[in-house]
């Protein structure tokens, strides 16, 4: 017997009805059109995938996002993919196999175990793209801009622009020689932004001094442009490695600030996105009137190493039907006319339906006997045989 609440569907999975549906499709090309205009090629990785394969370097927060089953004809647990990265990875890789630079996007649904916390979605439209073989400074900027370039088409306005560097943290950690569980008791408190908890912490264990200063300064190294300099006094006494990851992170709010003046931009050294996988420079975009990140990105060299080739490599995801929700919101709306054609068996009448959708304009005729004018199935036009012919005359 069908339960009588079968049109429920699980918490955090959503149907998309027409209209939303329609703005979604005409924002996907559009971004899609955008990557091209930029070199960027469209690749389209499976749904389902080995599981070692999409936990490539991702560490535990994915692992725990990602479903899991086994495939009943290998017989290997697979999963389906809770991000697209890694699987992208692969396919610069290993089916690619460029030696110049390469440039992909991609977009398509992806599904976790757990909801946002805010969006409360498990089923997000992953669009992003990913440039791979080029490891200076220039490529995080290019795929910033590129993705600052989506959010204006998207009629997104007043975004700001936050940016990291995991280099800076990766660093510390080599130099004071932590082990792999301090690493993670560090990491976890700075992601809680927990200053007393970070200062027991040190103080229980046995690196020097001067280190130990240096981590209980992170959390503190957040804001305007400001925190560049003071984190550039702070960390005088730490490796060479720390001094490089600084300035490279100078270097590109730099350039970002020549090319986008009017763009705000603050910093925070203790934000630690993807740090499983990130190498290097990480950044996020916000819109005040939302209390999370609308797309992010960084640097992750070591992702491709697994299949066969460690390229270097930097991008940004959004959630696409977050982006369409905020475009909405904004105002945009895909222009929308819909011919309603009478039930007529003339054959003028059929040439002239298939004229105007070759045009690609929309049709929708009358079915005999069918319910509902034109108005009531939302037509803003009508086909009417006037002086010999059919004409489309605005309802």
């Amino acid at each position: 017997m069908q339960a009588k609440d079968s049109w429920l569907l699980p918490d955090g999975i959503d149907e998309i009805l027409p209209e939303e549906a329609k703005q979604l499709e005409h924002l996907r090309a559009q971004l899609l059109d955008l990557f091209a205009c930029w070199g960027y090629d469209l690749v389209i990785p499976p749904f389902i995938d080995f599981l070692d394969s999409l936990l490539t370097g991702s560490g535990h927060d994915l692992d725990l996002q990602t479903f899991k089953l086994t495939d009943q004809i290998s017989g290997e647990m697979l999963g389906i993919r809770a991000d697209m990265t890694p699987q992208v990875a692969r396919i610069d890789a290993h089916n690619l196999k460029r030696e110049t630079p390469t440039r992909l996007c991609y977009v398509g649904t992806i599904l976790h175990t757990r909801g946002d916390p805010l969006e409360k979605t498990r089923s997000p439209m992953q669009i992003g793209a990913e440039l791979y073989g080029h490891a200076g400074k220039e490529s995080d900027i290019e795929v910033i801009r590129l993705m600052l370039e989506m959010l204006a088409m998207t009629g997104l306005l007043d975004v700001h622009l936050d940016l990291g560097h995991v280099g800076i943290y990766r660093a510390l950690a080599k130099q004071a020689e932590l082990t792999c569980a301090q690493e993670s008791e560090i990491f976890d408190v700075l992601q809680r932004k927990a200053r007393p908890e970070l200062a027991e912490l040190m103080d229980s264990y046995a690196i020097a001094d001067e280190l130990k200063t240096l981590f209980l300064k992170l959390p503190e190294l957040n804001g305007n442009r400001e925190v560049l300099n003071k984190a550039k006094a702070i960390f005088a006494p730490a490796n060479d490695e720390v001094q490089h990851a600084l300035a490279d992170l100078t270097a590109i709010a730099d350039q970002l600030t020549a090319r986008f003046p009017s763009l705000p931009v603050s910093f925070d050294l203790a934000e630690l996105r993807g740090y499983h996988y990130h190498t290097g420079m990480v950044f996020a975009a916000f819109v005040p009137t939302v209390g999370r990140e609308i797309a992010r990105g960084g640097r992750y060299d070591n992702i491709g190493a697994v299949f066969g080739r460690a390229r270097p490599a930097t991008g940004f995801s959004a959630d696409l039907k977050h982006l369409a929700a905020l475009s909405k919101k904004t105002g945009s709306k895909t222009p929308h006319a819909l011919i309603f054609a009478p039930c007529d068996d003339d054959a003028a009448l059929t040439e002239k339906i298939r004229a105007l959708r070759v045009e690609h304009q929309a049709v929708v005729q009358q079915l005999p006997e069918q319910t509902g004018t034109a108005q009531d199935m939302g037509c803003t036009a009508i086909l009417e045989f006037i002086n010999q012919q059919w004409v489309v005359r605005p309802l």
